[in-house]
């Protein structure tokens, strides 16, 4: 029996064993240990990345050759000091730099290649080639940088970086040294752009040098080129709303209503793409980081969250044509503001009174939009709910949210609703009256200038848009049916003719007549932004900010503009000849009006961004308030920092 026993578990064991080395050998695989296995060496083959084209078929982003030196650590034999001197220098660094790069090589792995020096020029890498066979543990590997072929849409186009840790981590297909999309297209299309890398596994003896592909080459790998795509921009258009935006901060944003596709998206100020290839990529980026002044890395067209002023006013006008509390005949009074008993809530400018519907837009009376909105919120017996819809309507337009769209950045802008005011307030102890900034799209309401082009081309359409989008065309492939699609505002279609009549009226006889365009019917919306900042717990006055919204032509437009430029004064000054000028160029190919572009390019804002506003920095809601303007409008959660 105890001989039976033993043989027994004999058996057993052999068995286990045997049953082990049969998974390891058939099921394990070489997928899983090839990428283990320390003597096998693996080489990335890194793929052409997809080229950018504008949508006319412009080549706005190629590719250059870029060499890489790449190190193993493990395999680094000692240099005599000749040797390492003439190492450094063709590498162009120092001793002390040559040692921190090993050291850090070290520490992300001694027995994975990482790059030790990146990006050489064509002639570094022609001396260096010859006499890299003396240098063991180190290597060349060569890649694509990108190639700018033009100097604009620096903030469209984007840039590619090298990933770090973070990324890595998070998305196993790179590897350290391996760049990707940072900003733009670059970004929101990086998968579509890089490819897929090959590899080359490379079998080494016993001494650790390398003596022939890995079984014969079965396991390697082509790359796969990166897509090319087309990008909705019009260079042309792109290039001079930069130069009209130049010495000045804002953003201007173009798009097609028919289509959603952004025709220009303009940040001020901006910077050439060029500056952000090659070995100064990361000090020019860094000076450009830790610009606080100028912060051309700040998108202002997608991520600026300004008061819409003027402008919104058409969206009160359309919402109480909707709520059925007003007609486009209906007047209120104009008494240079707005009167609520004895005390003035709003003032407005000096023009005629009684004021309808098409000489409030006209004319932009406060007066008669606040009669609006107030009728508007107090249809309903709560103010909360009244409030919820009026704020339904407004989001219809794409305010208060984000678009949903493909730009690598963006922020949602508000539109504040019962809730907000609750919070604020109380439940049911507030009213109409406590908000009545709404109305002419100052107080809680804030709108990038990407949701005002994308609302002018709601309105432009007669109640519906396609989300704004900056891709067109993808190789061997189509693009989101999201961008396909329409979406509808809630209000009515018949409502919208008045209410774009009087935009008309805007250029006719209107605050924008000074601004029309021969041959064009532009319909357009000046706005001034009051602009505050907080200084010493004090509100103190800064210059206002000038925003236009359009479209054109009145029928069937074929471009949606919103320009909003930062301490510009009032509407008409800089948005709004900006806008038309804009219009014209894409829509004629030329310009007639030279006395609104003369003006443009020999005025300039540069001074009211130096103006110190204040000795000490002051801070609210933890962000300060710098001696550069920094845009702060008054805002309800700040109330109670005036009243201290």
């Amino acid at each position: 029996m105890r001989k039976l026993l033993l043989l027994t578990t004999v058996i057993l064991v052999g068995l286990v064993f045997i049953a082990r080395l049969f998974y390891l050998q058939v099921y394990g695989g070489y997928e899983y240990d090839i990428f283990e296995d320390t003597a096998i060496k693996k080489e990335f083959t890194y793929p052409k990345r997809g080229y950018v084209y504008d949508r006319n078929g412009k080549l706005l982003v190629a590719n250059q050759p870029s060499y890489d030196v790449m190190v193993i650590p493990r395999e680094v034999e000692p240099m005599t000091p000749e040797d390492l001197t003439e190492f450094c220098n063709l590498l162009k660094i120092t001793k002390e730099e040559y040692n921190k790069k090993l050291e850090r090589a070290k520490n992300y792995s001694p027995r994975l290649p990482s790059p030790f020096v990146p990006q050489l020029s064509k002639s570094d890498y022609a001396v260096l080639q010859e006499k890299m066979r003396k240098y063991a543990g180190f290597y060349i590997q060569k890649r694509s940088l990108r190639s700018y072929q033009t100097t604009i849409g620096a903030n469209v186009l984007g840039d590619i970086g090298e990933v770090n840790r973070s990324i890595i981590e998070k998305q196993p297909y790179y590897k350290l040294g391996d760049l990707i999309g940072k900003q733009g297209v670059e970004q929101s299309y990086e998968e579509i752009l890089r490819g897929t890398k090959g590899i080359k596994f490379i079998q080494k003896d016993r001494f650790n040098k390398s003596i022939g592909p890995f079984k014969e080459g079965r396991f390697d790998t082509l790359p796969v080129p990166g897509k090319d795509i087309t990008i909705t921009i019009d260079s042309d258009l792109q290039a001079y709303g930069e130069l009209l935006m130049q010495h000045k901060r804002g953003g201007i944003v173009a798009i097609e209503p028919n289509s959603g596709e952004i025709l220009a998206m303009v940040t001020g100020p901006s910077y050439n793409p060029n500056i952000l290839v090659g070995r100064n990529r990361s000090k020019n980026y860094t000076k450009l980081h830790y610009d606080s002044i100028a912060k051309p890395l700040f998108d202002r067209g997608l991520l600026a969250q300004y008061p819409p002023g003027s402008p919104f006013k058409v969206i009160n006008a359309l919402i109480g044509l909707q709520e059925g509390v007003v007609d486009e005949h209906d007047t209120f009074s104009c008494r240079m503001g707005y009167y609520y008993g004895s005390r003035r809530l709003t003032g407005c400018h000096h023009h005629r009174s009684p004021v309808d519907m098409n000489m409030g837009i006209a004319q932009s009376c406060n007066a008669y939009f606040v009669n609006v909105y107030r009728r508007i919120i107090d249809k309903y017996k709560d103010a909360g709910d009244g409030m919820n819809i009026w704020a339904n309507h407004a989001k219809s337009f794409g305010l208060g949210d984000f678009l949903n769209n493909d730009l690598s950045v963006g922020r949602p802008g508000r539109i504040p609703n019962g809730d907000y005011y609750d919070r604020a307030y109380g439940d049911n102890r507030w009213g109409s009256t406590y908000n009545v900034s709404n109305a002419i799209g100052q107080g809680e309401v804030e709108a990038t200038p990407i949701q005002l082009a994308n609302m002018a081309a709601a309105i432009g359409n007669r109640g519906y848009y396609y989300t704004p989008h900056i891709i067109k065309n993808i190789e061997g492939d189509t693009i989101p049916s999201n961008f396909t699609t329409p979406k509808y505002t809630s209000i009515d279609r018949k409502h919208f003719e008045p209410v774009i009549e009087g935009m008309f009226d805007v250029y006719n006889d209107g605050t924008a007549k000074s601004l029309r365009v021969e041959g064009i019917e532009i319909c357009g919306k000046t706005g001034t932004a009051e602009n505050f900042a907080i200084v010493n717990g004090k509100k103190t006055q800064l210059t206002d900010h000038s925003i236009f919204v359009a479209f054109a032509p009145k029928d069937n437009p074929k471009i949606a503009i919103a320009v909003f430029v930062e301490n510009g004064y009032w509407g008409s000054r800089f948005a709004g000849r900006m806008a038309s000028l804009m219009i014209e160029k894409y829509i004629k190919g030329s310009i007639t009006r030279t006395d609104l572009e003369n003006w443009i390019l020999t005025h300039s804002l540069e001074d009211e961004y130096a103006k110190p506003i204040s000795d000490e920095p002051f801070k609210i809601n933890g962000e300060t308030t710098l001696q550069v303007i920094d845009n702060y409008a008054i805002k309800l959660e700040d109330q109670e920092t005036l009243k201290q």
